[in-house]
């Protein structure tokens, strides 16, 4: 039986922030303890009920696709992982809480910019479409459906928002705005260049990332560094190849599976309004996301 772990309680360590999925604390002054919860968010909400074994998961998939972009693989990017274990920087009656779910990681200052790139058209960039023809003020072609591959991958990138709010799409302009051309730029060309070559990949396993988003940070050399998670469900649109279809949303690896038994949920009578708390999800569901989630690491890792 797998045991969950909807938040941590280190007490050997001080606690910086609480995210979404992940529990940060200080190491010294250089480094961060990143242990992830079984915790599940949707629509930017966090639910009550966590799936076990995401956080082990996630951490995992999350070091595999690091080992393939950092200095031992393609080396496009350099990577916040430190080369520490995690069980190393705790007290003993700890360990079990960080075991296969942490990373030690190098401390930055994040760059307020969600790198998001989409090889297809979905969610909302799909809605976006139809009203505008063009996807965060990138134009797209006429013609296109629901699930359509895109010509060529493009670039639409969000503002941070904190936790239990929205974060905002925006234009490559705004970002240049918000942290100057040159990040702007390398930002954007890096992230196109990781989703590229892990889409190719994925695809060679039966899995298409139809979109996704990365994070970055500054060390404090001023060095553009790849942090956070990388290419996990939580993070990315992840579809079976062989149900792919253009005209549908395909049956994902990802959180969608709550998110459209969220969407169908009532709560007094009415639809949920997408705001806390939210509503009680059913074990069904719960066990259903979890093996959804195992499967995709599974067939990237075999």
């Amino acid at each position: 039986m797998v045991t969950s772990l909807h938040t941590s309680t280190l007490h050997s360590l001080p606690l910086l922030a609480r995210g979404k999925v992940r529990d940060n604390y200080a190491v010294g002054s250089d480094r961060i303890l990143m242990v992830a919860s079984d915790r599940l968010s949707a629509f930017d909400v966090i639910m009550g009920e966590p799936i076990p074994g995401k956080g082990a998961l996630l951490t995992q998939m999350a070091l595999f696709w690091f080992d393939k972009f950092g200095p031992q693989g393609l080396n496009l990017c350099p990577i916040h992982l430190t080369g520490d274990a995690p069980e190393g920087v705790v007290a003993p009656d700890e360990v079990a809480q960080v075991q296969g779910r942490s990373m030690l990681v190098k401390r930055l200052k994040p760059l307020p910019v969600e790198a998001v790139v989409r090889g297809y058209l979905a969610g909302s960039g799909w809605k976006e479409y139809q009203a505008h023809g063009a996807v965060c003020g990138v134009a797209l072609p006429p013609g296109l459906r629901n699930a359509s591959r895109l010509p060529a991958p493009i670039y639409t990138p969000a503002a941070k928002a904190a936790v239990g709010e929205h974060d905002e799409n925006i234009t490559f302009a705004q970002t240049v705005d918000m942290i100057g051309a040159d990040l702007a730029t390398r930002i954007r060309d890096i992230s196109i260049a990781l989703y590229e070559a892990a889409a190719a990949f994925a695809l060679t396993k039966g899995i298409i990332i139809a979109d996704t988003k990365f994070e970055f940070g500054l060390d404090t050399a001023g060095t553009l560094t790849l942090m956070d998670e990388v290419l996990t469900p939580d993070s990315s649109r992840y579809w079976p190849l062989k149900s792919y279809a253009e005209g549908s949303n395909p049956p994902s690896y990802d959180k969608q599976f709550v998110r459209d038994w969220l969407e169908a949920a009532q709560v007094d009578g009415k639809p949920w309004s997408k705001t806390p708390p939210a509503p009680r999800v059913p074990d069904a569901v719960i066990a259903q996301t979890a093996a959804k989630y195992q499967e995709a690491l599974q067939r990237l890792t075999n």
